[in-house]
């Protein structure tokens, strides 16, 4: 054998001594599996929300909390606060958000019973570092909020008030159905008077009922049988118009309009019915304001991008139009 061979078989050997010593592709999956469905569930971060209103009996409070639950169960996240008391008064409030606040709470979303007497409660939650995502119902102090969402109210008492207009050109006596420790409220009745105003119109009487059917439909029955030529009325809300609609009809009072607001399908379908007194409902939607807080709590918290202060549209629904949005559910 000679040299040149030789050089050549030791070579070779020494090649293959040296790619046996190596392992191909360290460090590749193959050789460290990871568990990457396990690494994801334990980077997802969830929070615990409050969740404190007005009056949960109220249908468009019962489908707004539906909707902000919902929507939080579908990222994992837990709501406290759901089943309290229906009915709360502004002290309760305020108590039932301390003990959310040792709950741990993250974030609240928050409607005030009184939009002024709630800022107790506002103090108390800065404190304890919790965001507060404020819905449908304004606080009176916005300094302590985070985020506001809720419906364009001041619109919903215009296209009211706009069509009263059109529908009774001759004026005449009305009522004004109010709440006014509620600021949504506030706002629609703002919205109507201004656009009644200049107009043969003349308020008779106005009174605050809480924005509840059966305070309604009492002080409507007083107001009717002092005043049986009201030609309309006004109310903030569509609880409040069921109500006023009882106590009219009970009374035997013909050719009255009743405005509410909420859009709610109760109302609708009192809309479809051919001699009713319910002249329109200014609609709002619960479920998208439900669906758009939680997208801005979540993206709050995860320290993204945000809208500090949104308003959804408002809209008159009639006799004339009530189909075309249907009367089963919300819009």
């Amino acid at each position: 054998m000679d040299i040149k061979r030789v050089k050549l078989v030791v070579l070779a050997v020494l090649c293959a001594f040296t790619f046996a010593g190596c392992k191909k592709n360290v460090g590749a999956e193959e050789d460290n599996p990871v568990n990457t469905e396990q690494e994801s569930d334990e980077e997802k971060v969830t929070y615990k929300f409050g969740f404190s209103c007005i009056a949960k009996e109220n249908p468009y409070y019962v489908t707004l909390a539906d909707s902000i639950r919902d929507s939080l169960k579908e990222e994992g996240h837990t709501v406290i606060g759901m089943n309290k008391d229906t009915h709360l008064s502004s002290q309760e409030q305020i108590e039932q958000i301390n003990e959310m606040i040792e709950q741990g709470i993250d974030a609240i979303f928050l409607s005030p019973v009184d939009w002024k007497e709630i800022t107790p409660a506002l103090q108390a939650l800065r404190e304890a570092d919790v965001k507060i995502i404020n819905i449908d119902t304004k606080v009176a102090d916005s300094d302590y909020i985070d985020a506001y969402i809720g419906s364009d109210n001041k619109n919903a008492g215009t296209v009211c008030g706009k069509d009263l207009i059109e529908k009774c050109e001759k004026g005449g006596k009305i009522v004004i159905l109010e709440s006014p420790t509620m600021s949504s409220v506030n706002e629609r009745i703002t919205g109507f008077e201004e656009a009644i105003a200049g107009s043969p119109f003349e308020v008779v009487a106005r009174k605050d009922v809480k924005g509840d059917l059966t305070l309604a439909m009492e002080e409507t029955k007083k107001i009717l049988k002092k005043n049986p030529d009201v030609v309309a009325i006004m109310c903030g809300n569509d609880p409040s118009a069921i109500g006023a609609h009882v106590a009219a009809n009970e009374l035997g009072i013909k050719g009255i309009k009743i405005y509410g607001v909420d859009g709610s399908p109760e109302l609708k379908k009192e809309l479809e019915k051919p001699n009713t007194l319910i002249a329109g409902t200014a609609a709002q939607s619960p479920i998208n304001l439900g669906k758009l807080a939680v997208k801005t709590a979540v993206n709050m918290l995860n320290g993204e991008d945000y809208e500090e202060e949104t308003y959804l549209d408002t809209y008159l629904i009639t006799k004339e139009n009530v189909e075309m949005y249907g009367t089963d559910g919300w819009q």
